[in-house]
Parts: structure tokens; C-alpha cells; sequence
């Protein structure tokens, strides 16, 4: 950063951020980044969330992915932080009135990854073979695929979810590609899912970066970091499941690509996350995406879409 332009540099810039390993590898990277191309000084600040503590029950019967979220914004609230860094796609679709999203990083594969230890890939896997998630837009996937899996929950940070592998707890388990591969533990992938296979969270594989909303000259400085296809490609994907009232209690699916320059493909799957035998609800939409107001427009006709195939009987139960 240039000499006249260092009032953001005045103090440290403190980063909020989880304290599990792949959470502060995310926000080494952005501390890294902010030193490298804005020559603003970070620190970091760990936090440990309601997400973290509460490990029996899934997300979606405590209050969803938020819980990852809310600390962190209490320290940019009350000042002990000016930055927080998420995985993007823990972060609610509708921020607490005062926050904003600053910046979002260049994705990282966004696939998912399936990691075993005697099987190659999901057709590999016996009859009742035991698979280990907790998201429910993996559940209902993994079921229109291979409706005999018994798939069992699985929480804790990525150490936990692979030593509970380990130690023989499942015959496989599907985890996010990007984190794996941030981590340094690609080797433990056996197989990824093709995007149309398995569609992607909103947002899967993408940093978001957090501050208040007051807050301009950080926020003006850290534009500069963002990578605008993957903000536009993340805003259609979250658009989609604002519009259906998505939460971690809704088996949503969306994930957006660029076919061709200035072209934004959107493809989104919807199943039931009380009966996840019921077919899933698909849609795929494109459109020239040239600003974020054209992306989330995309996610709405997407959602749009999948209302007209009956998405409101699988959301009813969630009064979508």
C-alpha cells in the first residue's frame, strides 16, 4: 500500500477467526495476502464457536450453520476484531443487519471428496455399507445414487471426521474437496465427485471475507482481493437458496461454472430431508452475468425453477 494511503495500516489489523486447523490455515492465507498485496499488518484472534462445542447432534437440530459464524461477529462488533474469515459456505445467506461481506477469494475445488480406506469410489462400496456425513444435501445425493447406504452423522473438524475413518467407524466419508487439498491431505481423496454427480454447497470451496459495515476503508481495500467470477458464480449460488429459505435443514444444492466468457451456468438440486428416498428436484439455468444484481437474478430463476417442479412440497414441513 502506498504511503498516502495507509490510514487502514494505522494498527493491526486483527482477523477473527475458528480455531480448528483448516479455519486458521484460511485466515494464515488472508493474513499472508493482506501483507503481500495491501501491506496491512494482521494478527489473528482465535475463537472457539457454539459450532465447534456442540458435536452430538447435526447442525440442522441446533441451529444451523451460523453457529460457525456469530462469535466472529461478535468481535468485529465489539471491536476485538475488524476482519473475520469464513468458508463461505458456512456463512447465512441473509447477514445481521450491520455486517458485510468485503471480499470473496478465488474458489478452490469445490468438488466433494470421497475418502476411504478399502473402497475406490461409491459404486465400490458393498450393499449397507455405512457412509459418514452430516449434511443433509450429501444424504439426499448419496441416496438417489445408492439408496442401500446406511449413512450415519459425522461432525468435528476435519482431524476429527478422518480419525473417526480411522478408527473404523465407516466404510467411507464425504468431505469438501478444498479443505482436504488446503491442508495438504489430498492423498486421502480416493475419489471426487463430478459436479453433476454430486452438486456442490453455495459457495463450497470459496473464503468470505467479513467486516462491519461501517468499516469503508477496510472494506474498499479489501476489494481489491476479491475474485470477481467466483463473487458472481457464489452470489448466484446463494441467491438460490435465499429465495427457498435455505438453512442447513434444507437439502439444497447449488453450484455455478463460466461455459464460455460472461456466460454463468447454474445447476441446483433439491431433495427432502425427512424422506430422503424421495427424488431429487434438479434445474439448470444460464445467463449473460455481468454484475452481482444479473447473478442473484440467476439464482432466483433457478429457484424459480425448482418451485415449478414442487419444490414447496419438499420445503413444507420447513414452512418454505
Amino acid at each position: 500500500m502506498s504511503a498516502d494511503n495507509t490510514s487502514t495500516a494505522a494498527t493491526d489489523v486483527v482477523i477473527a477467526t475458528r480455531e480448528s486447523r483448516l479455519a486458521l490455515w484460511q485466515a494464515e492465507h488472508v493474513r499472508d495476502r493482506l501483507a503481500a498485496e495491501l501491506g496491512l499488518r494482521a494478527q489473528l484472534l482465535g475463537m472457539t464457536t457454539r459450532g465447534d462445542q456442540i458435536l452430538d447432534r447435526s447442525l440442522s437440530k441446533v441451529g444451523g450453520k451460523g453457529l460457525f459464524v456469530k462469535e466472529l461477529e461478535t468481535a468485529l462488533e465489539n471491536g476485538q476484531a475488524r476482519l473475520a474469515v469464513h468458508s463461505l459456505k458456512d456463512v447465512p445467506m441473509d447477514l445481521p443487519p450491520g455486517f458485510a461481506l468485503a471480499a470473496i477469494l478465488e474458489r478452490e475445488d469445490p468438488r466433494d471428496a470421497f475418502v476411504s480406506n478399502q473402497y475406490d469410489q461409491l459404486a465400490a462400496l458393498p450393499q449397507g455399507a455405512c457412509v459418514g456425513t452430516s449434511s443433509l444435501r450429501r444424504v439426499v445425493q448419496l441416496k438417489a445414487q445408492r439408496p442401500d447406504l446406511r449413512i450415519e452423522p459425522l461432525r468435528g473438524n476435519l482431524d476429527t471426521r478422518l480419525r473417526k475413518l480411522d478408527e473404523g467407524g465407516y466404510d467411507a466419508i464425504v468431505l469438501a474437496a478444498a479443505g482436504l487439498k488446503r491442508l495438504g491431505l489430498a492423498s486421502r481423496i480416493r475419489a471426487l465427485f463430478d459436479v453433476a454427480q454430486m452438486i456442490p454447497a453455495a459457495g463450497q470451496g470459496a473464503l468470505g471475507l467479513e467486516v462491519r459495515e461501517d468499516d469503508e476503508s477496510l472494506q474498499q481495500a479489501l476489494a481489491r482481493l476479491s475474485h470477481r467470477p467466483t463473487w458472481l458464480a457464489t452470489h448466484a449460488e446463494r441467491a438460490v437458496s435465499r429465495s427457498l429459505g435455505g438453512s442447513c435443514s434444507v437439502p439444497l444444492a447449488a453450484h455455478a461454472t463460466w461455459p464460455t466468457p460472461g456466460q454463468l451456468h447454474l445447476a441446483v438440486a433439491l431433495g427432502d430431508g425427512e424422506n430422503t428416498l424421495l427424488p431429487l428436484l434438479k434445474a439448470e439455468v444460464q445467463a449473460e452475468v455481468a454484475d452481482t444484481e444479473a447473478a442473484e437474478a440467476l439464482g432466483r430463476l433457478a429457484a424459480a425453477r425448482l418451485r415449478e417442479s414442487g419444490a414447496a412440497r419438499y420445503l413444507a414441513h420447513l414452512g418454505g
